[in-house]
Formats: structure tokens, C-alpha cells, sequence
């Protein structure tokens, strides 16, 4: 297994037109880092928003990462989790050989994830 300063790890979201809608991912991309210091953490997007995941890959790879952790930060696996980002990651391997990547499920689709989703949802009702 790589030595932790050999691991990368990448957020992937949509990217918006208005800066602002990237606050939660950062918040996210900050905890991780704080959690795992010697882990390398971007994040991508698909459009919109630099860098795009190539940028961010190769960046990585330039930084020294030989494994990549690409996590999809959607609630779902819509066409854009499973067409365009494996297209993506494909790309990335061709430009970069040797390299080693794990595309993850997206977000939205792990148990902890649809807990605190259904958490703040109830915590929006009135008590009973």
C-alpha cells in the first residue's frame, strides 16, 4: 500500500456560475484535510468552476501522488457520475500511466450521508 504522501484524494462536484455555491465543498475538502493531514485534497469540478478534474489530477500526479481517490460529491448517480466522470478518469489514467484510481459511488448513496440528510430534514419539523 502507498505511503500516505503518496495518496490523493478528490472531491468531484458540478461547479456552479456564482463562487459562493462552492462554500459547502471547501468546508468538506477542509475537514478531510484537517482529518488526514498527509493526504493531498482537491477538488474538481465538471464545469463552471476551476480546476477541472484533469487540473486537479495533475497537479496530484506533479505533487507526487501515485493513487487517486476520485469521490463524486453528488447525491446520485445521474448521468454525470456515470457517463461523463468515468470518461474523465479515463482520460486522466491515459495521461498519466501508472497511475491508480478508485472512482467511488457518489456521496448521496452512502448510509451515512442519507443519515444526516434525513437528520436535518426532521429537524425541520415541529415536535409531535
Amino acid at each position: 500500500m502507498d505511503a500516505p504522501m503518496n495518496q490523493g484524494l478528490i472531491l468531484f462536484a458540478h461547479g456552479a456560475r456564482d463562487a459562493r455555491w462552492a462554500a459547502p465543498f471547501e468546508a468538506v475538502a477542509q475537514r478531510v484535510r484537517r482529518a488526514r493531514p498527509g493526504v493531498a485534497v482537491r477538488l474538481a469540478y465538471l464545469e463552471l468552476m476551476p480546476p477541472t478534474l484533469p487540473q486537479a489530477g495533475a497537479e496530484l500526479v506533479a505533487a507526487g501522488c501515485t493513487t487517486l481517490q476520485v469521490v463524486p460529491m453528488f447525491l446520485g448517480a445521474g448521468g454525470h457520475v456515470r457517463q461523463d466522470l468515468p470518461r474523465l478518469v479515463a482520460a486522466l489514467l491515459q495521461a498519466h500511466p501508472g497511475l491508480q484510481i478508485t472512482l467511488h459511488p457518489p456521496v448521496g448513496e452512502l448510509g451515512p450521508v442519507a443519515d444526516a440528510l434525513a437528520a436535518a430534514a426532521l429537524a425541520t419539523l415541529v415536535p409531535a
